[in-house]
């Protein structure tokens, strides 16, 4: 036998080894093989068991998406952040729920699901974020310690629904309507929003991902009000009336306010302020060892499109552009990357939003003297604020731990 011809017959012989180890799957971590049992796959998709990221848990009805673990800038629908007032996940069979658009409208209007499906639909990227986060976070709980914590009542999904202009314009609003008020299945929860945002980019929401809402996102139907405070996008939606003012409702007068030192308060703080954070290294996590890191977190705005992020390594004394990531959607989460040598030493890791109008993300003392404050107004247990943007720093000690700095400044 030629050296041509064994050289052929040893190529044979590891071909069919290798065949043999993909009939039986190949090995596993733990060494066993995989099934090759196609009919094992689950009906709906599941994660690998080494995966354990989940919502974290600090009130009644709610869940905080884990930043500290995410990539790019779509939340999975498992880990989509939930605050519910009062009801949990009503039961709702879609081809039972109706619509209802009334008021101030030439024709008062009733859509099944299935007439809402059929109209014009859009497919938008936006974050949403509870307007009492930096309540339930980085106020009373002055311990907050990772981003999850401290940032975790905002989320970003791809929305599929019908423009809310569509449906107005089927009802034909009525000269002298400038408010919407939104209503949901359980009856207790009711908002208003201004007719101008209604007509302008608000979705009734009946898709995330690629997929139906969830029951804890409102399935079948929410409203979607882009930038707005996540109170504004009423889930289990169930009716829209047309109104020539805002109706004032337990919720926008007693909750989502701010009671400001002399005694009077903000109301209808629709739209968020310029925010971001760095989600790596945050609190909590550990670096190993001095040597390179890629800085990485999310920025946003309800004002639109973020334009610029900045990083700084030594608590703000100095700055430097960091890598926006594609794609950039208007009132979305962007991604942005810095580049950091870690050298060992003390750091102080903060990063900075810019939107597309100009605005920029305050640090805690430029954002007291901004809304005439000290830190105490954010700190205690008496006051329920909202809208607490301000620059959110972590300390990196020499061992490598990190750990949450906004009130050490």
């Amino acid at each position: 036998m030629n050296a041509k011809e064994q050289g052929r017959r040893r190529f044979l012989k590891s071909g069919a080894a290798l065949a043999g180890l993909a009939v039986g799957g190949p090995p596993s971590a733990s060494g066993q093989p995989m099934s090759a049992d196609v009919s094992r796959i689950p009906p709906y998709g599941v994660r690998s068991r080494f995966e354990t990221s989940h919502r974290g848990s600090g009130r009644l009805h709610s869940g905080q998406s884990p930043l500290q673990d995410s990539v790019g800038i779509i939340t999975p629908n498992p880990l989509h952040y939930v605050v519910s007032h009062g009801a949990w996940s009503p039961d709702i069979d879609p081809q039972a729920h109706r619509l209802l658009v009334d008021g101030m409208v030439d024709r008062p209007l009733v859509f099944t699901m299935d007439e809402l499906k059929r109209l014009p639909s859009v497919t938008r990227t936006h974050f949403l974020m509870c307007a009492g986060s930096s309540y339930v976070t980085r106020g009373p709980r002055r311990n907050a310690r990772t981003v999850q914590e401290t940032h975790g009542w905002t989320s970003c999904a791809e929305w599929t629904g019908v423009p809310l202009s569509i449906v107005l314009d089927e009802a034909g609003v009525q000269d002298g309507a400038s408010w919407v008020v939104a209503e949901d299945v359980t009856k207790k929860w009711t908002v208003s929003i201004p007719l101008a945002k209604a007509m302008d980019d608000t979705v009734l929401v009946y898709g995330q991902n690629g997929e139906a809402i969830r029951p804890e996102q409102g399935y079948p139907l929410r409203m979607l009000a882009p930038g707005f405070e996540g109170t504004r996008s009423t889930k289990w939606l169930r009716r829209i009336k047309v109104v020539d003012e805002a109706y004032l409702t337990r919720w926008e007068i007693t909750v989502y306010t701010n009671l400001m030192p002399d005694g009077k308060a903000r109301w209808f703080q629709f739209e968020f302020e310029p925010n971001s954070v760095i989600t790596f290294p945050s609190g909590e996590q550990q670096l190993p060892g001095p040597g390179f890191f890629e800085i990485t977190g999310l920025a946003w705005s309800g004002g639109g499109a973020v334009s610029r992020v900045e990083v700084s390594v030594d608590g703000g004394r100095t700055w430097a552009d960091a890598q926006i990531q594609e794609p950039v959607h208007r009132m979305a989460h962007t991604r942005f990357r810095f580049p950091w040598q870690w050298q060992g030493g003390e750091a102080t890791l903060q990063s900075r939003c810019t939107d597309e109008r100009g605005d920029i993300q305050p640090s805690l003392a430029e954002l007291n003297q901004i809304w005439g404050v000290d830190n105490e107004y954010w700190t205690t247990s008496t006051n329920r604020v909202q809208h607490l943007n301000a620059i959110q720093p972590w300390k990196v000690d020499r061992d490598g731990s990190v750990h949450n700095a906004i009130w050490e400044s």
